[in-house]
């Protein structure tokens, strides 16, 4: 291969990589705007809030995995910071990794803090 048929396709290959990182931040900034519009700015883990600047440090956690899966009503999302976030991907990985994967709801009977457990029936209480 010649120099400037080496310089193509690396030239080639950037492209992609820049385009398939543009398309990613695109469609996370979609998704992400929308689940900061439908849930309290909280990590569902740890409990913590935030807002300002700090808000960048919260992000959107794909339940079932799958980035493409996101649903108008943001049920196959949750609002982690990225320290719960990236803990949650390590314990999903290691699991899968020893074959002991579990199902979402042995996941959440397994985490001790649950921040908005019975917020519909405190909602519907404080409407009365």
């Amino acid at each position: 291969m010649t120099d400037n048929e080496q310089s193509a396709a690396s030239n080639r290959r950037r492209q992609i990589v820049d385009d398939a990182r543009r398309m990613r931040e695109q469609r996370e900034k979609t998704y992400r705007e929308r689940a900061l519009r439908l849930f309290p700015w909280i990590c569902a883990r740890c409990g913590r809030e935030f807002s300002g600047k700090k808000l960048r440090e919260l992000t959107v956690h794909h339940k079932d995995h799958d980035h493409d899966n996101n649903p108008p009503d943001g049920s196959n999302w949750e609002l982690l910071c990225i320290y719960c976030h990236e803990n949650e991907h390590s314990r999903h990985t290691t699991a899968a990794a020893y074959g002991e994967a579990r199902s979402e709801e042995a996941e959440r009977a397994s985490i001790g803090n649950h921040p908005f457990a019975d917020l519909a029936a405190l909602l519907k209480d404080s409407k009365k």
